[in-house]
This record gives C-alpha cells, structure tokens and sequence, in this order.
C-alpha cells in the first residue's frame, strides 16, 4: 500500500490551454463507510479499483491502494456502486517539477473545476500556476466520495 499526499485547490483561471493531455473518468464507489473508501474508476478505456483509508487530520495524506482490473470487470463492479456517480475530464497541466490534476466536472457537479497536486511529502514546496484559486484541501465537500451524495449544486459557493 503506498501513502498518497495530495494538496487541493478551486480553479479561477484558464488551463486548458496549458493541459499536455486529458481523459474522461466515470467513477463510483463500492463503500464510504468504515475505516476505507472502495472505488471503481473507468479512465478512458481502462478500469481501477481503488481503495484509500482516512485522512489523516489536515486532509493532506492517507493510505492508498490501486490495481488496474479489466475494463469489463469494472463496468460490472459499477453496478453495485452505491447510488451517485462522478462523472469529470482530467488535464494533465506541468508547473515546475510538479503535474497539477485538473478535473472538469459534469452532470450533478457541473461548474465545478478543482486541480491537485501530488507531493512527496507534507511540506514539499511547489509552483503554483497562475489559474489556481483558493486552496480546498481537507474540506470534505470537495472529496469525490462526497459529491457523490451531495453534489455541488447544492450548496455551490458564489
């Protein structure tokens, strides 16, 4: 199992010029409940079951397992998914050593964009570019899993 850290922003500014790639993601979730998170992930042509425990009191890092599963396998697993899915387009954007993950959400969440970044540790510095916004990490509305349940037009900010 390896440990994700990973910083979260809103977007308030074009980066689809600067994206070097993107793909679509249609994602659900096994279970939300308990010590872990159970997900299912359909990226382009490709399906991922993912598995993260809490985390930890900043918001910042947890515990993380993905396998890659036949396509079929996971359009089968999408299907006990609890009720919701997240439907988005991520882009690939470099900003100094790091990659920004932007997804572009759709349906329920539509009109929200929010942008990633990984880390090697807590307090790694990076280089922000110019379209990220306020920093969102450790807020539990902008978890995947929560959107799923209570999708950002419902209580969208602005």
């Amino acid at each position: 199992m390896s440990f994700e850290i990973e910083r979260k922003f809103l977007v308030t500014g074009d980066f689809k010029s600067q994206a070097y790639s993107s793909s679509r993601i249609r994602q659900g979730y096994i279970s939300t409940v308990g010590k872990a998170t159970v997900r299912v992930r359909i990226r382009d042509d490709k399906g991922y079951l993912t598995i993260k425990g809490r985390s930890n009191e900043a918001g910042i890092s947890r515990y993380e397992f993905e396998t890659e599963v036949p396509l079929q396998d996971a359009e089968d697993l999408m299907r006990l998914c609890e009720p919701g899915v997240i439907d988005k387009t991520r882009y690939l954007v470099r900003s100094g050593r790091h990659v920004f993950e932007v997804d572009e959400f759709y349906g329920d969440n539509e009109g929200l964009i929010m942008a990633e970044v990984e880390l090697s540790d807590e307090q790694e510095a990076f280089e922000k570019p110019g379209f990220i916004g306020r920093e969102v990490t450790g807020d539990r509305r902008y978890y995947n899993s929560h959107l799923r349940t209570y999708p950002y037009k419902l209580w969208r900010e602005g």
